[in-house]
């Protein structure tokens, strides 16, 4: 693989920083004035900034330049943040992602718009002039008269991150003279230090007018990294000579600060630098590497399996030891390999914030977007083909769901309304839910609109799921009108079949007045499962073993194509895979049933026989077999032969209650 361009890098890491701007922005307007939030936004556009212009992104680096002298007003508590103000700060970060994707093809009267909007928004008096700082807002930026006092302590692994603090305390010496003395007390033993491991704390004296903005900036970049106490020089000055006076011989200890170095030894006393193991690091790999790196590990796996099968037909203790042994270290490397393709689901959360903020401007609806069980962790390929369909089901929840203000006085419910994104583990799964409290599904609408397309009888009897069900039929909407959100009906059918091609199933449940609830069942990987290997006449075949609830023996047979088991006291209606697969020969004396479930289903799938738990690496089927629904993949065995993966989710669907039944103790 070729390594990135300089404009390959830098477009992945602006877009890391956008959607950290993003995100702080929203949280802007739901907590107007949080000076952190103003200040992170601020340093995401300084670095934007600066890297535009390093990486020939001139016109990137100009509009943003002009975005952060606008913003910096905010900044400095000349203005109020405002919705509108966020509004257009968002309207301004859309523009530098164009600038950025198609530098060529953004037209710049779109960013002169939206700096003249930020401009009449932060404002320019009738003169032009900036508005004057309130009195509350000029105590603190006012300079002290003699300099300020600093007392520095770095994370201890800043220096791996590439920063110099020497660097940092050359930009102290070019705000006035300094005086800096450094805290060695933290260092350990010569044989236990590491040079990449930060433990020299700085005390600097800055004779100079700066106000505290100004110093602060110097470590703007750093400042999640360290710990930085400033004070006025002065008063600096009179609390160290009231310290010796009382005999005290140690220095003083700000809040937050230890007295020997950094953050963390204010706890205690230090034993010896933070080794490797300790610190956190992370490294950027592209995504195509990491796709080629579970496709070696797959055919490992399938390598592997093969070798057990042939140190199982030979006596040979040595090569059933080798065997084993490879079987371990292929399964660690399957679940370390499999670790690093899983990322938290926040990163897909995160976009949908920006998506309910837009649809209740745009739609007049107060909507309150809440995020739950972001970090549950799901397959990377996962991730990127699971953001349309939530796209398609908030935009639903907001537009059909969400009633409009007035409505919701008359229900008696808040004015705003609630949708909840939620994510969470449920065994070998991973549900995703879209709840919102709005008026949920009307079924008497739902039937009418599914009569008069023809999509059912007039008057067939339905239960409720079925005509919930209804929605997700092609070319199906309830919309009186067409707007530029709803009435073409497509989405949900959309919907379906991409959650059904990740081997996902949906549930959806309504109460009128209260809201609806659609929920995503997901598998956590695509690319290696636990399967259920069963033969059926002389093909094998594999059934995910998350959808397999239990296995039992068949009764007599009445030679139907479809019968029912009785488990329990439940009715199962189970499958003949030989009369669905059609496979030759005779059926065995003593068939076996496999009972799945999808989507709150079961049925019992009728094999010849089972042979077992089998690591799977799923192979997709050719274009050939696009309109194949019985299978989602295909896998090789140990013996290199072929076995196709069922298709739980269609096979219950096509297992519909009919025949009569069998009693199973």
């Amino acid at each position: 693989m070729t390594s990135p361009t300089p404009a390959e890098v830098f477009r992945a890491e602006a877009a890391e920083l956008l959607d950290r701007l993003e995100a702080t922005l929203l949280d802007l307007g739901e907590r107007p004035g949080e000076r952190t939030l103003v200040d992170t936004a601020f340093r995401a556009l300084h670095t934007i900034k600066g890297s535009g212009a390093m990486f020939g992104f001139d016109r990137v680096a100009a509009f943003t330049h002009d975005f952060e002298t606008a913003f910096d007003l905010l900044r400095q508590g000349r203005v109020r943040t405002s919705r509108d103000l966020v509004d257009v700060a968002l309207a301004a970060k859309d523009y530098i992602r164009s600038l950025i994707d198609d530098p060529d093809g953004t037209a710049p009267v779109i960013g002169e718009a939206i700096l003249a909007q930020l401009g009449h928004l932060l404002g320019t008096r009738a003169d032009g002039a900036p508005p004057a700082p309130s009195p509350a807002a000029a105590d603190p930026t006012a300079p002290p008269p003699q300099g300020w006092r600093l007392r520095l302590a770095f994370d201890p692994g800043l220096l791996r991150n590439g920063t110099n603090p020497l660097a940092l305390l050359d930009d102290l010496r070019d705000l006035g003279p300094c005086t800096v003395t450094a805290r060695l007390d933290a260092l350990p033993d010569l044989d236990a230090l590491d040079p990449e491991v930060l433990l020299i704390g700085w005390d600097v004296d800055l004779r100079a007018g700066a106000g505290r903005e100004t110093v602060e900036d110097v470590f703007l970049f750093v400042r999640d990294d360290m710990t930085l106490a400033l004070e006025p020089l002065d008063a600096a000055r009179e609390e160290s000579a009231s310290a010796s006076r009382a005999g005290r011989a140690d220095e003083v200890v700000r809040p937050g600060t230890a007295p020997d170095g950094p953050p963390e030894a204010a706890s205690g006393p230090r034993r010896g630098p933070r080794r490797d193991g300790e610190a956190s690091a992370s490294l950027r790999v592209e995504a195509g590497r990491l796709d080629e790196l579970m496709d070696r590990v797959g055919e490992l796996v399938i390598a592997q399996a093969r070798l057990s099968q042939l140190a199982g037909l030979h006596a040979d203790p040595g090569l059933a030891a080798v065997a084993e042994e490879i079987e371990r270290l292929s399964a660690r490397l399957r679940d370390t390999t499999m670790g690093i393709r899983m990322v938290p689901i926040a990163s897909l959360f995160g976009r949908f914030r920006r998506l309910v903020h837009d649809l209740s401007r745009e739609l007049g609806k107060p909507v309150e977007f809440v995020a739950e069980g972001e970090d549950t962790e799901l397959d990377k390929t996962m991730i990127e083909r699971l953001a349309d369909p939530l796209v398609h089901l908030i935009r639903n929840a907001v537009d059909h769901g969400i009633e409009e203000p007035a409505r919701r006085a008359e229900a008696g419910k808040a004015a705003t309304g609630r949708i909840a994104l939620v994510a969470e583990h449920a065994g070998a799964q991973v549900t995703v839910s879209v709840r919102d409290d709005g008026a949920g599904l009307d079924a008497a609408r739902i039937r009418a609109k599914a009569e008069e397309k023809g999509l059912i009888a007039p008057g067939a009897a339905l239960s409720e799921a079925q005509v919930h069900g209804l929605l997700f039929a092609p070319g199906f909407s309830t919309a009186a009108t067409l707007s530029a959100l709803s009435g073409r009906g497509v989405g949900m059918d959309v919907v379906k079949k991409t959650i059904e091609g990740l081997r996902g199933t949906i549930d959806l449940t309504s109460e009128p007045g209260a809201g609806t609830c659609v929920t995503l069942r997901l598998p956590l990987t695509l690319a290696i499962i636990e399967g259920l290997l069963i033969r059926v006449g002389a093909a094998r075949y594999v059934v995910p073993l998350s959808a397999v609830e239990e296995c039992v023996a068949l009764p007599e047979e009445d030679g139907r194509g479809r019968d029912f088991l009785n488990l329990r006291g439940a009715l199962v209606p189970f499958v003949r895979l030989r009369a669905l697969l059609e496979a030759e020969g005779a059926p065995e004396a003593h068939q076996k049933v496999i009972v799945v479930a999808a989507g709150g289903t079961r049925i019992g799938l009728v094999a010849d026989q089972i042979l077992g738990t089998h690591q799977t690496v799923i192979k997709s089927l050719s274009k050939l077999h696009a309109d194949v629904t019985t299978f989602s993949g295909a896998t090789i065995l140990g013996d290199g032969t072929a076995a196709l993966i069922l298709d739980v989710g269609q096979l219950v669907a096509a297992g519909g209650p009919a025949g009569s039944y069998r009693e199973v103790a």
